[in-house]
Formats: C-alpha cells, sequence, structure tokens
C-alpha cells in the first residue's frame, strides 16, 4: 500500500505514523533535498509546523530530528495552519517545509506533509522518491556538518501580514463569527478578520492538544451555525484543524460550501475583470450545480482528481488563478501555491462589502443539486476499479439519473474506504441510488 495518500501521510498517531516514520521519512526527504542541491556550499533549509494535536509534539521532535541529523538547517514555527507553511517556504526561500497535522481528521490520527521550494506540494513522483528511499544506508554528517535547529517566533505575524496584503476592501461593519476548530487557526483567524476591520466573535478557539475539530469546524457547523443566529451575524466561517478549508454560515443559518463560495468568488473576479484565462478549476467532487453556474456566466471549467495539488497543476498548466473543492479547500493562486481557509474567507467577505448583499443572495447564484455521499468502510478500496459488477451497477444508476444527476465512485485517498456519491433532482432519488450502490459495494469488496 502506498504510504503517501492525496494529502501526504496519515493515519493513527504513534500506530500508523510514528516517531520512527516520522524521521525516516524526514531523513530520506533531506537526502533527495541535498542531492538535487548539488555542490552548493549552501545548507540547506527547512520550515517546520504542526497543528495543535498533542501528538504532533513528539513527531515534530522526530522531523527535527531527522533533518538536522541529515545536514539541514529547521526553522520551528510552532502551532500554525498549514497554508502559512507553504507561504513562509516561498517567502524565505527555504528548501522544504513540514506541517504535521491531520487537518480534518479527528485528534488521535495525525499526517506528515510536505512542501518543495516555492511552497507547492510534493508531486507523485519526489512522493514515491522518498517512499522508495526510506531506512536507506548512509553516512551521516558530523562536527559542522549537521544541521542546526532554531525556533522562529515571526513566522505567524509575517503570515498575518501576508494575509492582510490581500485587503483591498475592509471588512467594517460586518459581524463575524469565526469558528477555528480548536486548531491551528485559533490565534492567526480572528486576529487577520479583526486588522481587517470586522467584529469578530470566535469560538472552538482554546486548543488543549485533544480537542482539535472535537464537535467543531467544517466538519462539524453546529455550534457555529447556532452562534451567529443567537449574534445576528452576518456570516459564520469555519476552518479544520489545519486551517487550508474554509466553509460558511449565512446570516439564517445555512451552509455554503466550497462549490458555492468558489461561485461567489468566480463571479467577483469575472465582474471585476480579474479571472484570468476566464476559467476556474473543480474537481471530479464538483457539484453539478457549480458546473450550471459557470456555464451560465460564460466561464470554462477544468475538472482534476479530488485533492488540491491536482487543482494547482491545472490551475498552472491553465493560466487560471482560481480552484478549488467542494470541501472548502480554495486556492487562489495569485495570492498562494495552496488552499488557505483563512485567505478564502477574507477574500469572501470582501465580495458581502463590495456588492452589499448578504451571504445567502451572493450563494443563490448557485442552484445545489441534491447530493448524497456514503463512505463504505472495511472494504478492499483497491479492488474498486477491477469489479465489473459494479461498473455495470454504475452504469445502471447513471442510464436511470440521465442529465438530472451523476454518480461517482471513488477510493479515499486519505482514509481506507471507498465514497459513493450521488446528484439527483432530488434528495431521494440521490438517496435510493447511493444506498443500492452503496450495498452493492460493500458485497463486492467487503
Amino acid at each position: 500500500m502506498a504510504l503517501f495518500g492525496t494529502d501526504g501521510i496519515r493515519g493513527l498517531a504513534n500506530r500508523d505514523v510514528t516517531a520512527e516514520l516520522a524521521l525516516d521519512v524526514a531523513v530520506a526527504a533531506a537526502h533527495i533535498l541535498i542531492e538535487s542541491l548539488g555542490s552548493t556550499k549552501t545548507r540547506p533549509r527547512a520550515i517546520v509546523g504542526q497543528d495543535s494535536r498533542a501528538s504532533g509534539e513528539f513527531l515534530e521532535a522526530a522531523v527535527v530530528a531527522g533533518l538536522t541529523s541529515a545536514g539541514v538547517d529547521v526553522y520551528r514555527v510552532g502551532v500554525i495552519p498549514t497554508p502559512a507553511i507553504a507561504f513562509l517556504v516561498a517567502e524565505s526561500g527555504a528548501d522544504l517545509g513540514v506541517v504535521l497535522s491531520a487537518s480534518h481528521n479527528p485528534m488521535p490520527d495525525n499526517g506528515i506533509k510536505i512542501f518543495a521550494r516555492g511552497g507547492g506540494k510534493l508531486d507523485d513522483l519526489l512522493e514515491q522518491a522518498i517512499e522508495d528511499r526510506l531506512g536507506e544506508p548512509w553516512e551521516r554528517p558530523t562536527g559542522k556538518n549537521v544541521g542546526r535547529a532554531i525556533n522562529d517566533d515571526t513566522a505567524a505575524e509575517r503570515y498575518l501580514n501576508h494575509l492582510l496584503s490581500t485587503v483591498d476592501t475592509q471588512l467594517d461593519g460586518l459581524k463575524v463569527v469565526v469558528d477555528c476548530a480548536n486548531g491551528a487557526s485559533s490565534y492567526v483567524a480572528p486576529e487577520a478578520l479583526r486588522r481587517a476591520g470586522a467584529e469578530v466573535i470566535a469560538i472552538s478557539d482554546y486548543p488543549n492538544g485533544w480537542n482539535i475539530n472535537e464537535n467543531c469546524g467544517s466538519t462539524h457547523m453546529e455550534s457555529l451555525r447556532e452562534k451567529v443566529i443567537e449574534t445576528s451575524a452576518d456570516i459564520g466561517i469555519a476552518h479544520d484543524g489545519d486551517a487550508d478549508r474554509c466553509l460558511a454560515i449565512d446570516a439564517h443559518g445555512n451552509i455554503i460550501d466550497g462549490d458555492q463560495i468558489m461561485t461567489i468568488l468566480a463571479l467577483g473576479l469575472k465582474q471585476r475583470g480579474l479571472l484570468k484565462s476566464n476559467c476556474v478549476v473543480g474537481t471530479v467532487m464538483s457539484n453539478l450545480g457549480f458546473m450550471k453556474a459557470m456555464k451560465e456566466a460564460e466561464i470554462d471549467v477544468i475538472t482534476t482528481p479530488v485533492g488540491d495539488r491536482y487543482v494547482l497543476e491545472r490551475l498552472i498548466d491553465s493560466d487560471c488563478i482560481l480552484g478549488g473543492e467542494q470541501s472548502g479547500h480554495v486556492i487562489m493562486k495569485h495570492f498562494a501555491n495552496t488552499g488557505d481557509g483563512i485567505l478564502t474567507a477574507l477574500s469572501l467577505l470582501q465580495e458581502l462589502k463590495r456588492t452589499g448583499k448578504g451571504a445567502n443572495e451572493l450563494a443563490s447564484a448557485m442552484t445545489k443539486f441534491p447530493q448524497v455521499l456514503l463512505n463504505v468502510r472495511n472494504v478492499e478500496k483497491e479492488r474498486l476499479s477491477a469489479s465489473t459488477v459494479i461498473q455495470d451497477a454504475v452504469r445502471a444508476a447513471e442510464a436511470e439519473l440521465g442529465d438530472s444527476g451523476r454518480v461517482l465512485l471513488r477510493p479515499s485517498g486519505t482514509e481506507p474506504l471507498i465514497r459513493v456519491m450521488v446528484e439527483a433532482s432530488s434528495d431521494s432519488v440521490a438517496s435510493e441510488i447511493a444506498t443500492r450502490l452503496a450495498e452493492i459495494v460493500q458485497q463486492e469488496l467487503g
């Protein structure tokens, strides 16, 4: 089984993602990095950060040990959003960035995300090269050739300054509730919104190592909805544990997902003549309503597999600036090389200010098709593409739906399961077909 999924390495901390693995991955990455630098006398530099999980403490120590023992200088930036690491790598000219985070996963999980020079995520070939070289024999540097570990206390402020540099419309007059998921955004997200002029009410902003994503954040938005309604806020913003996602709640308590946020941003950019190449990049999970909204606005849509690194690749190839996922990963390439939930929130709030419209009115530019997503666990997901029974069932469902819906089955890149997604003209139809397909998947692959 491949070590890297669609978003780095992820699993149960201290069982799947161990200190030993973190050290070995860091050493292998360092070797590949040092070899790529050739004979240069410049010592390689890496930036290492983490989300607020308790397990991040020993995993960070292992990564720092691996990198420095291999001759890489490490700048430790502590608990900070994943997109901040991407920014800091690019801004500082560092050679590598590592984040210890499992994003939206429950607290017991953790993961290792690696960024290359320039702040982009590693491509598949580099990830495979790291995996191939785990545990290889190597000659250890000694004396002055070992790396140093430096604590960088300026990182959060530099990231905040970057975020605020993207704001050209102040947020004065907007009341915003922000749910920080007791994660890496607990300081930076409320502070960025306040400095941009908004009145901010922060919730789930007291991480203690164990409460990250616990009944809060972008995967549990009930508390955010309650607080938005209770305080008569204009909008609620939900981040996940490492703040690379942004979802929203409008003033009436309705969820605004990543596709709707993408619609709002794309239409705003086009209206101002800033939508480069007149295109956006979505994924195979993008709602059919998003596709139709873009078609009505005469905006081209390019579709990729799930994963923001694939979105970034197509943004670069197609010379586009806006792309993202329904889950709330949104990349604004003119500002960042990865999904950034706080940057997305700032951009969304500016659209509210520029238009003078409520979030619900802006989101209504897209009519969501009812969508049902079922996770089928305890199956051999590697056998999905080879099952003719499942393929026949999918074709039959697609024929049943016609132009009024679609079907997607895919193995999760971060969890041991298969996702069954069905869109249809009604919830009942989508639910019936999704349930039927999930049962077939369980029977065939369970």
